[in-house]
């Protein structure tokens, strides 16, 4: 079958990486991303099935692969070559389920490996938390964080790939395949508000800062709004579009991500400490959540933060060079966000992300924020696209494998 696939090539990652910085365009054309004729992979072993690929998202971890920018701390989380491709709504063609339409929940975890959790707890009743600690299988599925970044499964960036049963959740007939793309994406942004949750359960008024508004940051905006009690949102955001969906999905206060201190200082009634960027807030916000990543955005968060706050990191931050004196200094708690799991929301209920990311992009018609698809081939204009969304006014890119005749 004919796919985009990435291979292991020095050359080629050091290439995009460079050009990258100039032209993601011309990155992808030099880059380890190729579109080529494939072997069908091989079922991997008991309950998996054959999906075939409707939409498939194009995440901004899939663009830092592409552009040569991934953090070598993945390089034993992945298996070559892969098919990228793990925000996807498809449709199982094998089995009893023969016509189901599904969204997949990528983490290859301890189901899908047929293995035993790594440690006592690791895996509650409602939930395969930690799973992407298992990278061994007893089945045919080699080492892999997820599916789409996985020789054994492929990925959504195909017309087909594996899914284990345990990875796959059905999606009525009334929810478009333009909503349910969104479904994996979201989940991240709500695990990531969550994780506001313990700081600000026992304050008044509490503020939540989020810093960054692309698909991840609108997530765990309408993640906070629906799942954080009497929370405050203020948002700081590149481009107005961004502002404009920030607020229409619940933000209380959405300004340019340079008057994002400001903005904090005048809700919490703190002062800055000293002058221009480096200047911290004496107060700030009890919860950043940085859906950025980069050093000058945990910089940031560091700086509007209060002291014994907490800074979610749900950008990936790859590589920074940063100073921590402000988090030793003000005792902040710096916490990482990754994928989803069992969340236990305020009142006590027991769910799992996804679950509430199904609910979530139904209430707020999340489609709106998919901006634009392509078939595979032309998939140097889609990542192009995808890597300067913001600038262009757009949210999420996906490939369109659907067959038009159907």
């Amino acid at each position: 079958m004919k796919a985009l696939q990435i291979r292991r090539n020095v050359g080629r990652f050091g290439a995009a990486r460079i050009i990258g910085a100039v032209s993601p365009v011309n990155a992808t054309k030099v880059g380890p991303l190729e579109l080529r004729t494939i072997d069908d992979p091989e079922q991997p072993g008991d309950g998996w099935h054959r999906v075939h690929t409707r939409l498939a998202g194009i995440c901004g971890s899939d663009l830092s692969l592409v552009g040569g920018h991934a953090s070598a701390y993945f390089d034993d989380w992945v298996s070559f070559p892969f098919v990228p491709g793990h925000e996807v709504v498809g449709e199982i063609r094998d089995g009893d389920r023969a016509g189901t339409r599904v969204v997949l929940e990528p983490v290859l975890g301890h189901a899908a490996r047929n293995v035993e959790p790594p440690f006592g707890g690791a895996r509650p009743a409602d939930g395969d938390d930690y799973a992407h600690l298992a990278t061994t299988s007893a089945d045919g599925v080699e080492p892999a964080i997820q599916t789409g970044f996985c020789c054994s499964t492929g990925g959504g960036w195909a017309p087909w790939f594996w899914a284990h049963e345990s990875q796959l959740h059905t999606i009525s007939e009334d929810v478009p395949d333009e909503r349910a793309v969104l479904i994996e994406p979201f989940a991240g942004g709500i695990h990531a508000a969550l994780l506001a949750g313990p700081t600000v359960a026992d304050r008044d008024n509490p503020v939540v800062a989020v810093l960054g508004a692309g698909t991840m940051g609108l997530a765990a905006v309408a993640g906070l709004k629906r799942y954080v009690p009497g929370v405050r949102v203020i948002v700081g955001a590149r481009y107005p579009h961004q502002r404009a969906l920030a607020t229409a999905l619940g933000a209380d206060i959405a300004v340019a991500a340079s008057e994002l201190d400001r903005a904090v200082r005048r809700e919490v009634g703190c002062h800055m400490l000293g002058n221009g960027e480096s200047g911290a807030l004496s107060g700030g916000a009890d919860v950043t959540i940085d859906a950025v990543g980069s050093a000058a955005s945990i910089a940031d968060s560091l700086r509007i933060t209060r002291p014994r706050g907490r800074i979610v990191l749900l950008g990936m931050p790859a590589q920074v060079d940063l100073d921590l004196t402000g988090l030793w200094h003000r005792e902040i708690e710096l916490k990482g966000a990754y994928t989803y799991g069992t969340e236990t929301l305020h009142d006590g209920t027991v769910t799992d992300t996804f679950s509430l990311a199904a609910d979530t992009v139904d209430a707020i018609r999340a489609e709106r924020l998919l901006s634009a698809t392509y078939p595979l081939d032309d998939h140097h204009d889609a990542i192009s696209h995808a890597a300067n969304a913001g600038r262009r006014g757009a949210v999420k890119i996906a490939f369109d494998l659907r067959d038009p005749t159907t």
